[in-house]
């Protein structure tokens, strides 16, 4: 493979991260030395967005294209570590995007719990002044789903067992019904919803046809930012 174009998100200040700190500008190279070991040393990209924000240090969205020396890393592959990275257009601050994409993700399980109309409201409308209602309400069911698993745990196994069983309702419950206002919610949100797809279905085929469709979601909302 001599070079795979995908996507990569920066930090805020348009800087490359881990003390580097060379400036992004649309058009240059960055080369980076020595050998290439994913997640340790290297220019990371993904092919696919939504991949790309599981590895995201902040909301600036950039089409890259790595060249040079190419690892891939996972199985299936959900990104590459290459020793040059090309910037080839991007540059936008699309936090606000991310907050409408998790919220999009939000709203195709919203079927699966019984959510109180203060929350459909703001994931349909994403309006600020009921972010914090939201919150409130998603806090209070937090709390009620963990101590039913306390009790149900309780009854059935011994604490570890218990706690376990709290630990992943209350996570559960705090993603599912999504956090959707902060850059960190739109990883969060997309993420679970695509585990509480997972619960309805056979887990390798809901996961994949999840994550397709939040894939072709967030490049479809992301390409009149990102045209070369």
């Amino acid at each position: 493979m001599k070079s795979v174009k995908g996507y990569w998100f920066a930090p805020e200040n348009k800087r490359l991260a881990n003390g580097d700190n060379r400036k992004i500008k649309i058009g240059i190279t960055h080369k980076v030395k020595g050998e290439i070991i994913p997640c340790r040393h290297g220019l990371h990209l993904s092919k696919r967005p939504f991949d790309a924000l599981s590895y995201a240090p902040g909301p600036i969205i950039y089409r890259v294209k790595g060249s040079g020396v190419i690892i891939p890393h996972g199985n299936p592959i959900d990104k590459y570590a290459c020793s040059e990275r090309t910037y080839i257009a991007g540059g936008y601050d699309c936090t606000d995007l991310l907050r409408l994409f998790s919220r999009k993700c939000a709203l195709d399980v919203i079927h699966l719990w019984d959510a109180p109309d203060i929350v459909k409201q703001y994931l349909k409308t994403g309006d600020d002044k009921l972010r914090a209602a939201t919150w409130d309400v998603v806090r209070d069911a937090v709390r009620a789903a963990a101590w039913a698993a306390v009790r149900a745990a309780v009854r059935a196994a011994a604490w570890d067992a218990a706690w376990a069983a709290v630990r992943a309702a209350a996570w559960d419950a705090v993603r599912a019904a999504v956090r959707a206002a902060a850059w960190d919610a739109a990883w969060d949100a997309a993420w679970d919803t695509a585990r509480a797809t997972v619960r309805a279905a056979a887990w390798a085929a809901a996961w994949d046809a999840y994550i397709n469709k939040a894939n072709r979601r967030l490049t479809s909302m992301l390409s009149r930012h990102l045209k070369t």
